[in-house]
C-alpha cells in the first residue's frame, strides 16, 4: 500500500432503497421547476377573473384605462347597490336558477336511466342504437336550430321557459358518461339482486345510483354550468324582459351609443359567484368522477 492510497477519498456508500445526493437534488429541483410552472399556469388562467373582479369596483371610464389599473383607487363599492337599484337582478337570477336546477335535475335522470339500459339490458340493436344516439354529439346545433325552433313555435311553448326545459332535459352526453361509469361497477352485482328477486328498476335504484355518485354529480356540476351560462338558448326562445336569464339581463346594459361595462362586470361577478360555490362543493365528486369514469372495477 502505498501512501497515495492512505489518502484516497472514500467514496460515498448509498444505502438500499437511499437516492444518491446528486440524483436527489435534481429530482427536487424538477419537482420545485413543476411547481412553479403550475402556479404560473393557475395565475394565468386566473388573470381573467381578477380583472373582472378589479373592474366591478371601478367607476365606468376606468375600466379600459390604458394602462391598466391593477388596484383601483377608488373603490366603488355602489356599483353592488346600482346593479339591485337600476335593473331586475332578482328575476334574472331567479329564472336563471330555475332553469339550471330543472334541467340539470331531469338531465340527471333521464341520463342515468338511459345508461342504466344501455349498460345492464340486453337487447337487440342495443350497440347500434347507442352508437347512433352519441353520434348526435357531433351534429353542431347550428343545422337543427331552425327546425327545433319552428317545432317548439307548433308546441306553443316558444317565448316560455318551458322551451328551454324541452330542448336541454336530455343529453347524449350525460347517456354516455353514465354509461361509461356502470360498466365499471361488477355485474355479479346485479345478478345476485336479480336472483334474490329484484326488478330492473330496483337494481337500478338500490344499487347503481348510490354506487354512481360520483359520476351522478359530475354530470350534475356539467349540466348546470352549461345551463347557466347559456346565452344562445334564452336569446332565441326568451323575449318578453320578464322571462330573461342572467345572462341576457347582462346585455341591457348596452345601449346604441354606451355601454356600462363596470355594471356589466358588476353583473358577471354576481352570475359567477353560486358557479364557483358549487364547484367548491362538488370539486372531490367531480374530480373522482371524472377519473373513474371508463375503468374497469
Amino acid at each position: 500500500m502505498t501512501t497515495t492510497d492512505l489518502y484516497r477519498p472514500t467514496p460515498a456508500i448509498t444505502l438500499p432503497g437511499q437516492r444518491p445526493p446528486r440524483r436527489h437534488a435534481a429530482s427536487r429541483a424538477r419537482r420545485i421547476a413543476g411547481y412553479v410552472t403550475l402556479a404560473l399556469a393557475a395565475a394565468a388562467l386566473l388573470l381573467p377573473f381578477y380583472w373582472m373582479v378589479v373592474a366591478s369596483l371601478k367607476t365606468n371610464n376606468d375600466v379600459f384605462t390604458i394602462p391598466i389599473k391593477w388596484v383601483p383607487d377608488p373603490l366603488v363599492w355602489r356599483n353592488y347597490l346600482d346593479i339591485w337599484q337600476r335593473s331586475d337582478m332578482t328575476t334574472w337570477l331567479g329564472n336563471t336558477l330555475l332553469l339550471s336546477v330543472v334541467v340539470t335535475t331531469l338531465q340527471v335522470l333521464t341520463g342515468s336511466f338511459a345508461a342504466y339500459g344501455f349498460a345492464r339490458v340486453r337487447f337487440p340493436g342495443r350497440n347500434l342504437l347507442f352508437l347512433a344516439y352519441i353520434g348526435t354529439i357531433a351534429v353542431p346545433w347550428q343545422s337543427y336550430m331552425i327546425p327545433q325552433f319552428i317545432l317548439m313555435s307548433k308546441l306553443h311553448l316558444s317565448n316560455t321557459l318551458w322551451s328551454i326545459i324541452a330542448i336541454q332535459a336530455f343529453g347524449a352526453f350525460g347517456v354516455f358518461l353514465m354509461k361509461q361509469f356502470y360498466e365499471t361497477i361488477p355485474e355479479e352485482l346485479s345478478e345476485s339482486a336479480r336472483v334474490d328477486g329484484l326488478t330492473e328498476f330496483g337494481i337500478y335504484r338500490r344499487i347503481m345510483l348510490p354506487l354512481s355518485r360520483p359520476a351522478l354529480a359530475s354530470l350534475a356540476l356539467i349540466t348546470f354550468v352549461t345551463t347557466w351560462n347559456d346565452y344562445v338558448g334564452p336569446l332565441i326562445y326568451l323575449r318578453s324582459p320578464e322571462l330573461r336569464t342572467i345572462q341576457l339581463g347582462l346585455n341591457t346594459f348596452i345601449s346604441q351609443y354606451n355601454a356600462e361595462y363596470a355594471l356589466i362586470m358588476t353583473g358577471s361577478v354576481l352570475s359567477v359567484l353560486p358557479v364557483a360555490v358549487i364547484f367548491l362543493l362538488g370539486q372531490r365528486y367531480f374530480v373522482e368522477g371524472i377519473a373513474t369514469t371508463g375503468l374497469k372495477g
